[in-house]
């Protein structure tokens, strides 16, 4: 069972919450840094040894339907997930993204649950942690002062300017830094070039760190980076420009995991943010070996993969396990009583704005219409070769006769299905979820999973792009002569065995965020596409596209402020 919150503050008070998380998590005492006295690093002498076992773990992703604007509660579940477990008698451990500070400042909050399902310390997972991001920002954008300098002292590589795709970043909202201009003054200032910032999130630094395994891995990675092309059509990389040393100098301690911990006491590894849209949208490999190695007596190492399982999940398979070599034995798909009125096309969604009246009002129908989103995010589940079982996040406006609905319907697709509470109730409202995983895990422990990639390695981009559009319910793609291009130089550069993903709103199964349901009869348009060639795949973009959010008319910042007499934070949620 978890710790009451009087035993949570005496362990505060003795100084050893952290070793008391760490040794919940099966990690030994000599592995945590402390920073402060609630959240903690991993070393990397935590994870496992070659050849160790690890098979005994029960390693379960969160996933979900296509969600409406306002999300659908995925983490607050897991977190609840994670708590129903430990307080029906099981071990268990979270991984997740840590949130990038722009989105805390901005609309979306700080991505660490809600109420009783919430990640604490919450003033540090909401804004600076240990620090990770800052590092990733730094790296980034070492590499591109490397880039200018080499441009301004004579460019040596005979760099194409405008073949120069490396942005810069600040893990900050900042609209009016999508497009910009480097290099005004005199002579002794730089070139003038156009250029652009990102979202640390966005970063392929981030992602790159998300999927090393180790150090060695980790500069390796860094070295392969791709920033732009030769005049004479080569490839040029952080390698080429001396830049990947520091950069996992700048790294070093980023690679380790970060422990923190839910409401309930339950440890949770908290580690990289990588941009849902162009990353795999996943925590990282080396936080989920770690655990594996905790759990491996039949302990549950529950993780999250972002977006619906069109996107996040696709991407946690074919990118993330074919790296970790870690096999899930169940998926949990998240879904709410609002998406699938959403998924019913009587009414259309604004973030920021309140829900429509009517869609308040019981109607168990509305439900039913929008449930071919359900179904066909059961079906990707499944095909991915994962048992999915379905957890219906509670909301307070959700009827009884509505829930009814959602778990007669998942039945009947032959589904597990079970409602849950987290926020309102914490782990103890998810209770009947965490026996329904259970389950699924114990009915998947003689046959783990085998999992089912979209694509081989060796099918050419086309065809990995094919593929995934069909999983969608795309009828084929189309693409620009610019993007036919690309692809034929990446494939003739040695690029094509990269996986692939596809960047695309994650508003609708299809390209146009306002198709519902499950759309059909409709082409995938890959506008444009990209090599992250340090984090190993090829991205293909389809419509719009942006790296670096705006803040809303009234954002979350200007609610946050400090106590002077406590120093306590104020205003984070």
């Amino acid at each position: 069972m978890s710790d009451s919150a009087p035993d949570r503050s005496q362990a505060l008070n003795r100084g050893d919450l952290l070793q008391d998380l760490a040794s919940r998590a099966g990690i030994a005492a000599e592995h945590v840094v402390p920073y402060g006295r609630e959240v903690a690093k991993i070393d990397l002498g935590a994870l496992p040894g070659a050849g160790e076992d690890q098979a005994g773990a029960n390693y379960v992703v969160i996933t979900a339907i296509t969600p409406t604007p306002f999300g659908e509660g995925k983490t607050t579940t897991a977190i609840g997930l994670a708590q129903g477990l430990v307080s029906i008698g099981e071990q268990a451990v979270l991984t997740l993204r840590q949130g990038a500070m722009g989105p805390t400042f901005g609309i979306k909050g700080g991505a660490g649950g809600a109420g009783r399902a919430q990640l604490l310390p919450v003033d540090r997972v909401g804004l600076h942690l240990t620090g990770d991001f800052h590092a990733v920002t730094a790296a980034h954008n070492l590499l591109s002062a490397i880039i200018d300098n080499h441009l301004h002292h004579g460019n040596a590589l005979d760099i194409e300017e405008r073949s120069v795709t490396w942005p810069r970043v600040l893990d900050v909202n900042d609209r009016a830094l999508r497009h910009i201009v480097t290099g005004l003054g005199a002579k002794a200032d730089g070139v003038t070039r156009q250029a652009s910032f990102d979202i640390t999130p966005a970063s392929e630094v981030m992602v790159i760190l998300s999927l090393a395994t180790d150090l060695a891995d980790l500069r390796q990675r860094l070295g392969r980076i791709v920033v732009g092309r030769t005049r004479q059509g080569g490839w040029v990389t952080a390698e080429d420009l001396g830049a990947a040393g520091a950069m996992c100098a700048l790294l070093r301690q980023a690679l380790e995991p970060n422990l923190v911990r839910t409401g309930e006491g339950v440890p949770v590894l908290l580690h990289t943010g990588p941009f849902g849209n162009i990353a795999t949208g996943c925590s990282s490999v080396i936080a989920d070996r770690l655990a594996a190695r905790g759990m491996r007596q039949g302990g549950y190492v529950l993780t999250e993969a972002g977006f619906g399982a069109d996107m996040g999940l696709e991407r946690f398979v074919d990118l993330k396990c074919a790296v970790s070599q870690m096999h899930p034995r169940a998926a949990v798909l998240v879904v709410s009583v609002r998406a699938l009125k959403a998924h019913s096309g009587r009414y259309r969604l604004v973030s920021g704005k309140d829900l429509p009246e009517g869609m308040l009002a019981e109607s168990p129908q509305e439900v039913r219409e929008g449930a071919d989103n359900l179904l066909k995010h059961l079906q990707i589940v499944r095909g991915l070769g994962l048992s999915p079982v379905v957890a219906i996040n509670v909301f307070p406006t959700d009827h009884p006769s509505e829930i009814a609905e959602i778990e007669a319907i998942a039945r009947q697709a032959g589904a597990r299905a079970a409602a849950c509470h987290p926020v309102a109730q914490g782990g103890a409202g998810c209770q009947d979820l965490a026996r329904a995983v259970v389950e699924a895990c114990q009915e998947a422990s003689g046959a783990p999973a085998a999992l089912q990639p979209l694509y081989r390695p060796q099918d050419d981009l086309r065809t990995k792009i094919g593929s995934i559009a069909a999983m969608y319910g795309a009828d084929g793609v189309d693409y620009t002569p610019a993007a036919t291009r690309l692809l034929e130089d990446y494939e003739a550069a040695g690029y094509g065995d990269l996986p692939v993903l596809v960047a695309k709103t994650p508003l609708s199964l299809s390209a146009e965020p306002g198709l519902k349901g499950a759309p059909t009869g409709w082409r995938l348009p890959v506008r444009e596409v990209r090599l992250a060639a340090g984090a190993g795949y090829v991205y293909a973009i389809c419509g719009s596209l942006s790296t670096m959010p705006g803040l809303p008319s009234r954002p979350a910042a200007e609610r946050i402020d400090v106590d002077i007499e406590t120093g306590e934070i104020l205003g984070l949620r």
